[in-house]
């Protein structure tokens, strides 16, 4: 199950849409879906965890907690609508598509994707883009 939880003024829109989506992502990679949470916050908050619990003085965009159990995925990944909104600007790209390429990076981490070397960076946004061309909202 896929549940969304806010931390900040941030809510965000489609939820039913975007979980229906990370759904289809988790199963066209073969795993099954857990329990997985997002979190959306602000940078401060974003960058206490990062000390708290990774020892790194400094802002991200995505902080994912995995706790994947064989082909059952599930976490939670921890979402600084702040980051996101600068990042989109300086890609030049809409705030959704930044979310949704944000979004989907967490759950391919839990399917064991990596983007530590940079040939596993290059494997991480081809997937990312893959993934992000199944996301469809009816109108």
């Amino acid at each position: 199950m896929i549940n969304f939880n806010y931390e900040s003024d941030f809510i965000l829109e489609n939820e039913e849409a975007i979980a229906t989506w990370l759904s289809s992502v988790i199963a066209s990679e073969n795993k099954t879906e857990g329990e997985i949470n997002y979190i959306f916050c602000d940078d401060d908050y974003l960058h206490q965890i990062n000390m708290e619990y990774l020892n790194h003085d400094t802002l991200t965009d995505i902080i994912s907690f995995d706790y994947t159990m064989g082909n059952e995925i599930g976490g939670d990944i921890f979402v600084s609508v702040e980051r996101v909104l600068d990042n989109a600007k300086d890609f030049n790209v809409t705030f959704n598509e930044e979310l949704k390429r944000v979004l989907v990076h967490g759950v391919l981490h839990y399917c064991g994707y990596k983007d530590k070397s940079e040939e596993d960076e290059v494997l991480m946004r081809s997937k990312e883009d893959e993934k992000i061309a199944m996301f469809h909202v009816e109108q």
